[in-house]
C-alpha cells in the first residue's frame, strides 16, 4: 500500500482513550437525575453511535422518551465539554505516529461521531501540532457513521482518491464506514471493542500497536 497519500482516522478509541471522561461525565448526569450509573466495562459498549445514543442507553429503557433523551443529552454535553480532558490521553504511539506520518507528507484526517465542538478540542489539546486536512463530528443534517458521508466530506477535503486512502478504526461501524465509502479499512485491537468485531466488519488489516499502521504503507 505504498500509494497511501490520505488515512482517515477515528477519535475515541483509535486516537485517544476518551472512556473515562466519557463515562465519568454520564454518570455525574445520571446521578443529577437521580437514575442508576453504569461500569466502565458497560461504557465500551454504549458508545460509538453519538452522545445521543450513548445516553439513550445509558438511561432506563422504560424512560427512554424523546424530550427525557434530549434532557439528559443537554446537561451531558454541558458537563463532559467541560470536563473533557480529565482522564483522556493518547493511546500510546499515536502522536509518534502522526507525526511520522506528516513527515512522510502523508495527508491525515480525523472522523468521528462525537459532537463537532467536542471533537475540535479534544484534538487541538492533544494533537494541535498534527496539520489534519479536515477535523470533523457529529454536526446538524449530517448522518452519523456508519453512514459515510463524513468519511468522504474528508476525502474530498484532502483531495485524494478513494485507492489512495485508508481508514483507521476501533470498531465495526468504522469497518462498516470505511466500507461504504469504499475505502480500505484497519481496525485497531486497542480500542473500545474486540478483535472479533473487527474481523466480522471486514476488517481489511488489524493492527495492535499503532507503529504497526508504518509496516502497512
Amino acid at each position: 500500500m505504498n500509494n497511501i497519500k490520505l488515512v482517515i482516522f477515528d477519535l475515541d478509541g483509535t486516537l485517544l482513550n476518551t472512556i473515562g471522561d466519557l463515562a465519568a461525565a454520564c454518570n455525574v448526569v445520571l446521578e443529577r437525575h437521580n437514575l442508576p450509573q453504569h461500569t466502565y466495562e458497560e461504557y465500551c459498549h454504549f458508545v460509538g453511535n453519538g452522545i445521543l445514543r450513548l445516553v439513550e442507553r445509558a438511561i432506563p429503557e422504560p424512560l427512554r422518551t424523546p424530550e427525557f433523551v434530549r434532557e439528559v443529552r443537554k446537561d451531558f454535553v454541558e458537563y463532559y465539554t467541560a470536563h473533557i480532558d480529565i482522564h483522556t490521553r493518547p493511546y500510546e504511539g499515536v502522536r509518534e505516529l502522526l507525526s511520522e506520518l506528516t513527515r512522510r507528507g502523508i495527508k491525515t484526517g480525523v472522523a468521528s461521531n462525537k459532537f463537532q465542538a467536542g471533537t475540535e478540542k479534544l484534538v487541538r489539546l492533544f494533537f494541535g501540532d498534527i496539520p489534519f486536512v479536515a477535523i470533523l463530528g457529529q454536526r446538524p443534517d449530517i448522518p452519523l457513521k456508519p453512514d459515510p458521508s463524513i468519511a468522504l466530506e474528508i476525502l474530498e477535503k484532502g483531495g485524494e482518491s478513494r485507492e489512495d486512502t485508508l481508514y483507521v478504526g476501533d470498531s465495526g461501524i468504522d469497518m462498516q464506514t470505511a466500507a461504504a465509502a469504499g475505502l480500505r479499512s484497519v481496525g485497531c485491537s486497542w480500542g473500545f471493542r474486540s478483535r472479533e468485531e473487527l474481523q466480522e466488519a471486514g476488517a481489511c488489516h488489524i493492527i495492535d500497536r499503532a507503529e504497526q499502521l508504518l509496516e502497512l504503507l
